[in-house]
């Protein structure tokens, strides 16, 4: 193709590209995975245009590239295989209570809230906000579903596309698509926050966020507590821990402040969700950063707590040691 060429496909796919990164996300719950899937979207795009004679809009056809090739990622046997055993408990001299559970989405990663801005409009059958399903606690269930019910589910549900569509971009019948769907809503585990969470950026929100800074840097157990949920749920990929209910949670902050860590916080936000680049304080007075934190709220209340690795601070702009404060 000519330069020419090129320039009018940058042009004409350029609106695209933040949306459907966040689709690929959605998919596969990994933004890594989804930059990656985004790139062979846009080859495979590339490759084809030359073809693409508009039977659909270029927006559907573009859906159409990106979700198989997030099909074809979460069916591949190699995919995910070191991560998917989880990473063994490496927090030195910390002895945490014993899990609820396990958890099987250890491959999750945060969505900065630069990569979300100017969310896709969604069509007149979506079922979901769009803030709300992006939120970690979304994401992660739709991990859990099969593939094909999990593109069916985004699809017709996040994205509001109809089902003759969906069935068009999945080479299946309206029938199938029905089907898939009908299933993915069964099974689903994702429950709606009974309270909503305060909107970004509002007083109700800075106050809760500020409360659980001043706790957790002052290693106060009992005001952690009383910001959280009775069945608050902690979890912390690619460790496959998950504790639930505030008692279990309360014993996991009592052994990480036991050890004598204490911690600076910076601001930042994932998911639509308040979050905090997590800074271990050490002697010669520079704090390095060990983890990411985002709050999950429910009203006024903390509902969940997912601590990340310090390799995804740089993708948030945090640096990796500030002076303590």
């Amino acid at each position: 193709m000519t330069e020419t060429a090129v320039e009018e496909f940058r042009e004409l796919t350029e609106p695209y590209l933040r949306e459907l990164q966040v689709h690929c996300y959605r998919m596969l719950g990994s933004v890594q995975d989804a930059e990656d899937a985004l790139q062979d979207t846009l080859l495979a795009a590339w490759q084809g245009f030359a073809g693409f004679e508009g039977r659909s809009s270029l927006r559907t056809w573009l859906y159409r590239i990106a979700t198989n090739r997030c099909l074809n990622a979460r069916r591949s046997a190699g995919r995910r295989r070191a991560r998917e055993r989880g990473r063994e408990w490496d927090v030195p001299n910390v002895e945490p209570p014993a899990p609820t559970r396990l958890g099987e989405v250890v491959w999750l990663e945060p969505l900065p809230d630069a990569l979300y801005e100017d969310p896709a409009t969604p069509g007149p059958e979506a079922r979901y906000e769009q803030s709300e399903a992006v939120s970690l606690a979304f994401v992660t269930a739709l991990q859990l579903l099969p593939p094909r019910q999990l593109a069916v589910l985004i699809l017709r549900d996040v994205l509001g596309f109809h089902a003759a569509e969906v069935a068009e971009m999945l080479d299946a019948s309206v029938e199938s698509v029905k089907s898939a769907l009908k299933r993915a809503r069964a099974t689903l585990e994702y429950r709606r926050p009974t309270a909503p969470a305060p909107a970004p950026g509002s007083p109700a929100e800075e106050a809760v966020v500020a409360a659980f800074a001043r706790a957790w840097e002052s290693a106060d157990v009992d005001a952690i507590v009383a910001l959280l949920t009775d069945d608050v749920f902690m979890s912390m990929p690619p460790m496959p821990f998950e504790y639930a209910g505030r008692d279990l949670v309360a014993r996991f902050c009592t052994s990480i402040f036991a050890s004598g860590r204490r911690f600076t916080l910076v601001a930042t936000r994932a998911n639509g969700q308040p979050a905090f680049g997590a800074y271990l304080r050490t002697p010669g007075g520079i704090s390095h950063g060990v983890g990411l934190y985002v709050l999950t709220l429910t009203g006024d209340r903390i509902g969940a707590l997912t601590r990340f690795e310090n390799s995804l601070l740089s993708r948030f702009g945090l640096p990796r040691s500030v002076p303590d404060r």
